[in-house]
C-alpha cells in the first residue's frame, strides 16, 4: 500500500477515486472555458485595430472619388512618346456626390498683375496666365467597370473645351490618401498623367 500510495496521489487524499476523477474532469472543462472566454475577449480588442481592408475594399469607386483632391504632379506624352515639360503648379480636383466636377490647375510662375488690373495686363502677363492657367468644371457620369469618369465640360479657362466631346478620366490608381488619372488627349494632343492627394 505504501508504494501504491506514493504513486498515485489520489490514494492519500481519502476521496474516493471516482469521485476525485470527476473533480478533475469538471475542473479541466472550467480550465478549457476560461481560455475560450480569453481568446475570445482578446480577439474583441484586437479587431478594432486591424484596417478593415475588406469594407475599403468593397466601396464603389464613385464612393472613392467623391471628395476633393490637391494638385501634386503630372507627366505629359506625346503621341510619338516624347515628354512635354510640365511646369510645376498648384490645384484642385473636386467631385460631388450629385455629379458634378471642378478642376484646376495654376502654374506657379504666372506673374502679378502690375497694374493690378485683371483687365488691362501688358502682353506678356495675357500670355502667361493664358498658357498657365487650366480651369473647367461641370458634370460627370462615372463608368465603374472601366475606371472612367465622362465629362461634360459647360465652363473653362479654354473655350474649345466646352461641350467638347469624349472628355474622359481613367483612374488609373486610387487609395484612400492618392488619386491618379489619365487624360487622353488634351486640346494640344498630349496624353497627361496627373497625381493628387486627399484634402485635409
Amino acid at each position: 500500500m505504501g508504494t501504491l500510495d506514493a504513486i498515485d496521489p489520489l490514494r492519500t487524499t481519502g476521496v474516493p477515486r471516482s469521485v476525485a476523477l470527476i473533480d478533475i474532469s469538471i475542473w479541466g472543462v472550467f480550465m478549457d472555458r476560461r481560455c475560450i472566454l480569453g481568446l475570445f475577449a482578446t480577439a474583441l480588442i484586437l479587431v478594432p485595430a486591424i484596417p478593415d481592408i475588406a469594407i475599403a475594399q468593397g466601396k464603389s469607386l464613385k464612393d472613392q472619388l467623391v471628395g476633393t483632391w490637391i494638385y501634386v504632379s503630372s507627366t505629359g506624352k506625346r503621341d510619338d512618346g516624347s515628354a512635354v515639360d510640365r511646369p510645376p503648379a498648384q490645384g484642385a480636383l473636386t467631385y460631388t456626390a450629385d455629379g458634378r466636377f471642378h478642376f484646376i490647375t495654376v502654374r506657379t510662375t504666372v506673374p502679378k498683375y502690375a497694374s493690378n488690373d485683371p483687365s488691362r495686363p501688358s502682353p506678356e502677363e495675357a500670355m502667361a496666365v493664358a498658357s498657365g492657367v487650366v480651369a473647367y468644371t461641370g458634370t460627370y457620369t462615372l463608368d465603374e467597370s472601366a475606371k472612367t469618369a465622362h465629362l461634360n465640360i459647360e465652363t473653362s479657362s479654354v473655350p474649345n473645351l466646352v461641350g467638347a466631346p469624349n472628355q474622359r478620366r481613367i483612374v488609373t490608381s486610387i487609395t484612400d490618401e492618392e488619386l491618379k488619372i489619365t487624360n487622353p488627349r488634351t486640346p494640344a494632343g498630349v496624353t497627361l498623367e496627373l497625381v493628387f492627394k486627399r484634402a485635409k
